[in-house]
């Protein structure tokens, strides 16, 4: 039987976190590190995985209710490529991956992606990358019970190399804005890992409604910040949603400043959003914290914790010509961290 092999690279979010199910805009970058699934179909139900990154395959069935393992992300893909038409079975998928877990880079985005894309190839589908993003979307709410918004998705299908991609995830508007000559944004991960189901991200999304149902609308975003100010809410709340609105308004000031060239501007939005993220989303933890001011005082022009929370990876712009010694003195001083990857034009 014919084998279909498709790519999808990780993403680093440069600015704009947890805004993406609340009406906003996000700022993502691919990443030169990524995953390659191979697939072939299968005549039966049988999901049957294997990876280099672990011991043994796995072998699940169509039917199988998401259990909190690896190859959940890869069920749930393959039962929606079943829903698309893309496939009439199960299927046997091979995966390679340079995306470390629980990074905050989007790995479970990445693999879904890939397998969808390699489905579409597979049954001769029409489907566009928007519409794949979609599905993969589902399969993250759905399926595994993680109430992720589109970003990750529609980075890893879409972004190209050297860009990042100024998302309306309202609208699912998006362009792609080049990346300075100058600087790159460096991926360092923290050393400490996270699941995105494992509750905390959740909650998240419960405070978040709360204030949508205060306000009566789905676009926390969108909100003026003197309204959710002025409003008589619950205090958790309140800040989730000032998060949400003043996130908003910081990207959009470092996609002006990337357009501009102003790289001032652009480390002024990732240094408040890691503040932000910290004070009033609540999201960052205090070895994290500790990495953005050491990369921050070390010289970067911005630097903020990227993706989900409560773990993963910091993102920092540091201009090319001093990326090496910057980056020496960082793990000197922070020994649990590793350099992920840099990107940049």
């Amino acid at each position: 039987m014919t084998d279909f092999t498709a790519h999808a690279p990780g993403r680093v979010n440069l600015i704009g976190e947890h805004t993406d199910y609340n009406g906003g805009m996000v700022l993502p970058a691919a990443l030169s590190i990524g995953l390659d699934v191979t697939l072939a179909p299968r005549e039966d139900d049988t999901v049957a995985v294997s990876s280099g990154d672990y011991d043994a395959p796995e072998i699940r069935n169509l039917s199988d209710d998401a259990v909190g393992e690896w190859s959940d992300p890869c069920v749930g893909a393959v039962r929606v490529a079943n829903d698309l038409g893309l496939l009439s079975g199960g299927a046997t998928l091979e995966v390679q991956s340079t995306i470390p877990e629980g990074s905050g880079l989007s790995s479970s985005a990445a693999l879904i992606v890939a397998i969808l894309k390699a489905a579409r190839a597979a049954g001769g589908g029409t489907q566009s990358d928007v519409e794949l993003a979609v599905a993969a979307r589902r399969v993250e709410n759905e399926y595994m019970g993680v109430p992720c918004g589109i970003m990750d998705q529609m980075a890893v299908a879409l972004a190209t190399p050297g860009t990042a991609m100024a998302l309306d995830t309202k609208h699912l508007e998006y362009d792609l804005v080049t990346l300075p000559d100058s600087h790159e944004m460096v991926v360092i991960h923290s050393g400490l890992t996270r699941k995105l189901t494992d509750g905390r991200y959740a909650a998240r999304k419960v405070e978040c409604d709360a204030a949508k149902a205060h306000f009566g609308t789905n676009d926390l975003c969108l909100l003026p910040v003197e309204q959710i100010e002025q409003a008589e809410l619950d205090p958790i709340a309140k800040r989730r949603a000032l998060h949400c609105a003043t996130e908003q308004a910081r990207v959009w000031a470092a996609i002006d400043a990337l357009k501009a060239g102003d790289i001032a501007a652009l480390g002024q939005a990732m240094n408040d959003s890691h503040v932000s993220m910290r004070d009033l989303f609540e999201m960052s933890l205090p070895e994290i914290d500790a990495l953005v001011a050491s990369a921050q005082e070390l010289g970067a022009a911005g630097a903020r914790l990227t993706g989900g929370g409560f773990g993963g990876c910091i993102v920092a712009c540091v201009a090319k010509d001093t990326r090496e010694a910057w980056l020496e003195q960082l793990l000197a001083r922070h020994p649990q961290a590793r350099f992920i990857d840099a990107v940049g034009a």
